[in-house]
């Protein structure tokens, strides 16, 4: 049996058929093509790869993929993984968050002194209260206050609220006024963005977080029961436990919170567990 040269071999691979359809009455050729073996696999190449492509990408992109054994179990259980992490750290800090907002609650009715409140650094774990940072947070706050207690810009006692010296939050008009019939306890000043928001007081930080309705709040504790609050702003430079001096920036002005309709500073002033309006120690004008 003679061996085929290569020559003879691409020569026959490409040599062309003729294929013709007839009309079965008249044997009349209605339609024909050439065809080579080469293009013929050239041709069934191109058809299988488009399949296989075609295919691959209907069971990646389409619901299809879950009908394959083995691949809908996986998927799911990393879906189960992942929203048991985010469940877990969605507790962990809603715990966080409602234990802020039910000190601040207790100091803000009266019911809790501000020594009494533990740091950030204490309720990062929900379940573990760290009793030595409480302490050494009411030590020195008891330090503070006696140091103040002589301060000629300071009040020896409630009584002297009158003598107090207080410093304009922030610079804006006053949108809305203290109406304790409404509730609305506190000045709303309309501002800049970004505008700096300034301790009213000499003071400590006792609270800093995010609340939805509330955005960013800060609040400091100043000598003799005072209390001023800070709401809606769009970043803040203090921490809890800092001490702030008058005028001193902690914060900027923003619009955060579900209850902000426009740059502003939600400004609370309170004396001993009690609402007072901001308008009786600061000119806002």
């Amino acid at each position: 049996m003679r061996k085929i040269t290569r020559k003879e071999f691409w020569e026959k691979m490409r040599f062309e058929y003729k294929l013709s359809f007839l009309n079965e009455n008249t044997l009349e050729e209605v339609f024909a093509f050439r065809l080579s073996r080469l293009t013929s696999l050239i041709i069934l190449f191109l058809f299988i790869v488009s399949l296989v492509t075609l295919t691959s990408f209907v069971i990646i992109k389409t619901p299809i993929r879950n009908y394959l054994p083995g691949y809908l179990d996986a998927e799911v259980r990393q879906e189960m993984i992942r929203n048991a992490l985010t469940a877990d750290s969605l507790e962990t800090r809603l715990s966080i968050q409602e234990k802020y907002l039910n000190n601040v609650g207790a100091i803000l009715r009266g019911d809790m002194k501000v020594d009494e409140v533990p740091t950030m650094d204490s309720i990062k774990d929900p379940h573990n209260i760290n009793l030595d940072k409480s302490k050494r947070t009411a030590e020195f706050v008891k330090n503070y206050e006696e140091d103040e207690k002589y301060n000629l810009n300071g009040l020896g006692t409630a009584s002297g609220a009158e003598k107090a010296m207080f410093y304009k939050p922030v610079k804006g008009i006053v949108s809305s006024s203290f109406d304790l019939k409404e509730k609305h306890y506190a000045v709303d000043i309309a501002t800049t963005p970004s505008e700096p928001i300034l301790a009213t007081m000499k003071g400590m930080v006792i609270f800093t977080g995010f609340d939805p309705n509330s955005g960013y709040v800060i609040i400091l504790q100043h000598p003799n029961g005072f209390v001023s609050i800070y709401k809606h702003s769009d970043k803040l430079l203090k921490s809890q436990g800092d001490t702030v001096g008058s005028g001193e920036a902690i914060a900027l002005a923003g619009n955060t919170g579900n209850l902000s309709t426009g740059v502003h500073l939600h400004f609370e002033l309170w004396l001993d567990g009690k609402p007072v309006n901001p308008s009786d120690y600061i000119n806002f004008n």
